[in-house]
């Protein structure tokens, strides 16, 4: 038996074409990624309005939505909190007139369905025109 023991030492070499590459393929892989990193959030601004008030008004139902999901219909406190009941007080408030105006007065920390449910409730009552509050730009009402 001859064991005989290699004279040559071989030194590993590092692949450098191998390592560039991926280097490559995370450098773009990080550049399109922190491309997108500034539109994860969105920043909603709520409309403000600033119109002058008309001189002669229709009838307005003032509908307001708290942030409960209670509604009052012309300053009075609906009891029920289903469409029906809302949609049976609208027709009431608008007299059987179809060009009554709905005013809609949602608190800003109410549930989308309870504004949702009132825009279905004057479509049940038959009434089209609708309108959303907004405060002022200046005064913060």
């Amino acid at each position: 038996m001859k064991f005989s023991r290699q004279t040559e030492s071989d030194e590993p070499e590092i692949n450098l074409i191998a390592f560039i590459d991926i280097l490559l393929v995370v450098l773009i892989f990080l550049m399109v990624t922190t491309t997108y990193s500034r539109f994860t959030e969105l920043k909603v601004n709520l409309p403000t309005a600033d119109a002058d008030k008309l001189q002669e008004r229709p009838r307005e139902i003032i509908v307001t939505v708290a942030s409960d999901g209670r509604y009052a219909l012309d300053r009075q406190v609906l009891e029920g909190r289903d469409v029906e009941s809302l949609a049976a007080a609208m027709r009431v408030a608008a007299g059987g007139k179809a060009d009554a105006m709905i005013i809609v007065s949602a608190d800003a920390m109410a549930v989308h369905q309870s504004v949702i449910n009132v825009l279905d409730a004057a479509r049940r009552a038959g009434l089209t025109r609708i309108t959303f509050a907004a405060q002022n730009a200046g005064t913060g009402r």
